[in-house]
């Protein structure tokens, strides 16, 4: 490991571990740390990672924070959750390991960070003319998250059971792409294949489920058929009025 000079400093190595997986929309649960942002300053080296909705510092800053975050994925699903550390991550990045000490405090802040980090895009959940296909399309990008090899998601998912600090960023991340997906149910209900009120969480939750179920708690082969099947179940059981909220009460006299 190359010693940096000062602050913000990487080693010899050039850039971020180019295998460290590609996004996968709503069931992608790792980010290469890349957060688009074009500031041109260096930005403050405040403790781990900055809080949901924070804008993210650019120039040598981002840059840091991309490498990092690059080699974070690769080295969990190599070694597990026991064998990350941040000498191997300061290692794996080229970034001296003071900074990334200073930056992330522990492997709990890095692992919060690349979850933070895999929310700050632009997805949406496809259009594509029927409730049953952009529930259909979002099963797609689950299971192949799931799927891929190696899964940087499951690895992700596993490790949130041993940090802490894991599991909250897991569930910010969960809360915000179900917050996105809302717009799949507020569209069959513009098309008219839904009378509201409908609990778009519930409805969005019971069709991805099964796939998670599969792959998560079952540790199943991966059924090629499951995602179009949990779609139309889901859909199904939505337009029966499955999902509809409980009427109003009554005005008080």
């Amino acid at each position: 490991m190359t010693a940096g000079r000062s602050g913000e400093e990487t080693g010899s190595r050039s850039g971020p571990e180019a295998d460290g997986g590609s996004a996968h929309g709503f069931g992608n649960a790792y980010g290469s740390g890349n957060d688009g942002e074009n500031g041109s300053g260096d930005g403050p080296e405040a403790a781990g990672s900055p809080p949901p909705g924070a804008r993210r510092p650019g120039g040598r800053t981002a840059r840091v924070r991309e490498q990092v975050l690059g080699a974070v994925g690769p080295l969990l699903v190599e070694h597990g959750f026991d064998g990350l550390t941040v000498d191997a991550v300061a290692a794996r990045s080229g970034v001296h390991r003071a900074t990334v000490y200073r930056r992330w405090r522990d492997v709990g802040g890095l692992l919060a960070d690349v979850l933070d980090a895999a929310g700050d895009d632009g997805w949406r959940p496809a259009d594509t003319g029927s409730l049953e296909g952009d529930l259909r399309a979002l099963n797609e990008e689950v299971q192949e998250a799931l799927t891929e090899e190696p899964s940087v998601a499951l690895a992700l998912i596993a490790a949130s059971f041993r940090s802490e600090e894991a599991a909250r960023a897991l569930r910010r991340f969960w809360e915000e792409r179900y917050a996105r997906c809302e717009a799949v149910v507020g569209r069959a209900v513009e098309r008219g294949e839904l009378s509201p009120p409908v609990d778009a969480r519930k409805l969005v939750v019971s069709s991805t489920a099964p796939l998670y179920h599969q792959r998560v708690l079952l540790h199943s082969e991966p059924d090629p058929g499951l995602p179009a099947e949990a779609a139309r179940t889901a859909a199904l059981a939505a337009r029966a009025g499955a999902f509809n909220g409980a009427p109003p009460p009554p005005p008080a006299p």
